[in-house]
């Protein structure tokens, strides 16, 4: 490995954003964040959008002053984001309109719609991905029916991260890895589905090309440059979703394991270099999105610590404002396995009041309200880690593999106790780290773009020499195992959106 380099990670999620800048040597990996900004949805009318002219000029300002700490010696900026989401071009290369929230209203019932003119079964042979409601080709199908003005006049998507990266360098495509969470691309070939298009009626022709995670897609523009009082830095494809570049951090050195990415989302799966899209993998619902290094995220999404943060926010609302720290120490003292719950259920996705949502879940399935936050808290918690479970046993009988080892990353796994919990209910041995994830990956991916590196195995050593590492061993096993057993006995589930 060369000497140390510096590279801008540019990290976006569904509340902040920042810029993380990154001293990689051949050692060790160090990051620093250098500006985190707020990142929430604005109302236009009756829609939810996001702010985009607001989101470039804070990402534009955390560059200027990360240049400007490393003194402007930087190899390279990488964009990453959640998905699904996407905005439009016009033929002048203008963004139409602010880019949709994915929790817009306006894919409901959509879905069902598109059922109506491409069967279920054939949505998923030709895209290997789960089905949920906010996904890209669900927009994009509302937009059609609803013969947006917008959709007419567009002639280019480009998904959120790359959109960025588009206002950076100018050059329009899709990055493998997000594109992937779109509902659009034959997992299979990583091309678009021509059957989807055609059957669905949406216009393929707008879909830009799509490049591989690791990709050097251009520099700085020059006004760019000048704006940022620098000079030309090229822009890396990096893992421009932000699950990919997780996954890619994760610090593994065996063949059994599976991960965890737990946030506002809780991503789970495993790694495989082939899309398994079969009768088993239909069933369970699992998705097939794109990975670095030639790889495939063999996974589910659950709805994760959005429940926990909806509660909070609802609570300060009421006049209680009380820390993650605070609710998980009244979680831990409150009673255990008072009631269950699934987190995928429909009505958790939408922002709301969530306590009410919990009790009327709860009375739906014939248990009693919780006694106090604690419990909710707590409830919430329990009901994750049963989830991963499920997840973990779906997917051994997918692939035929033993998981022995759960390695879970991201800002989750400073719930400690949600932690010790994915233990007790999986029975496996879990390792926490690193916070960073999406970050790291960011940075790995670009220092292989460069050459510095020269493997996803050889990032990942870096990784484990780099960040301190949690081991959480399981607990209290006969009786999680019993509760999970009475949790699926005993229950009426309600309909998942994630389609367990």
């Amino acid at each position: 490995m060369e000497q140390t380099k510096q590279y801008l990670a540019v990290d976006l999620g569904a509340e902040s954003g920042r810029v993380m800048l990154a001293a990689v040597s051949a050692q060790k990996l160090e990051l620093e964040e250098v500006f985190r900004f707020g990142n929430s949805p604005i109302k236009e009318g009756s829609a939810l959008k996001w702010n985009f002219p607001e989101l470039l000029s804070n990402i534009k300002k955390g560059l200027a002053r990360a240049i400007e700490q490393s003194e402007g010696k930087v190899s390279g900026i990488g964009v990453d984001s959640w998905g699904i989401d996407f905005g439009l071009l016009d033929e002048n290369d203008q963004l139409i309109e602010n880019p949709y929230h994915y929790r817009d209203s306006r894919t409901d019932g959509v879905m069902e719609k598109a059922f109506g003119l491409m069967s279920k079964s054939d949505i998923y042979r030709n895209s290997g991905i789960q089905f949920m409601p906010i996904n890209t080709v669900y927009q994009l199908l509302s937009m059609r029916l609803e013969n947006s003005a917008a959709l007419a006049k567009a002639k280019k998507l480009i998904f959120m991260a790359d959109l960025v990266s588009y206002h950076l360098c100018g050059r329009a495509y899709a990055e493998y890895s997000l594109a992937s969470t779109s509902q659009l691309m034959d997992m299979r070939t990583g091309k678009w589905s021509q059957a989807i298009f055609d059957e669905l009626g949406l216009p393929l022709e707008i879909m830009p090309d799509v490049v591989k995670p690791g990709t050097i897609v251009g520099q700085l523009s020059p006004h760019i440059c000048e704006e940022l009082s620098c000079g030309p830095i090229q822009l890396v494809a990096v893992g421009s979703h932000d699950t990919a570049d997780a996954v890619a951090s994760v610090p593994t050195n065996s063949d059994s394991w599976a991960y965890l990415s737990s946030g506002t989302w809780s991503l789970m799966g495993i790694e495989t270099p082939q899309a398994i899209i079969d009768d088993k993998s239909e069933k369970y619902s699992f998705t097939n999105e794109g990975g670095v290094e030639d790889t495939i995220r063999f996974l589910k999404n659950i709805i994760g610590l959005w429940i926990l943060q909806e509660c909070r926010r609802q609570w300060q609302r009421e006049g209680t404002d009380l820390s993650y720290s605070e609710l998980t120490s009244m979680a831990e003292k409150a009673g255990a396995f008072a009631a269950y719950m699934d987190p995928d259920y429909g009505d958790f996705l939408t922002p709301g009041n969530m306590p009410e949502k919990i009790n009327q879940y709860l009375a739906k399935t014939g248990q009693g309200k919780p006694d106090d936050k604690g419990q909710i808290v707590r409830l919430i918690l329990e009901s994750l880690a049963f989830k991963y479970l499920e997840v973990i046993e779906a997917m051994e009988d997918v692939t035929g593999r033993t998981l022995e080892v759960l390695h879970i990353v991201g800002g989750g796994i400073k719930n400690e106790l949600l932690c010790q919990f994915a233990a007790n209910a999986t029975g496996r041995k879990v390792i926490a780290g690193p916070v960073e994830a999406t970050a790291c990956g960011n940075i790995l991916m670009q220092a292989m773009a460069t050459g510095q590196i020269s493997s996803l195995a050889q990032g990942r050593g870096l990784v484990r020499n780099s960040f301190q590492l949690k081991e959480y061993h399981p607990r209290d096993r006969q009786i999680w195992s019993s509760e999970y057993k009475r949790s699926k006995q005993n229950q009426e589930w309600p309909e998942s959106t994630a389609g367990f």
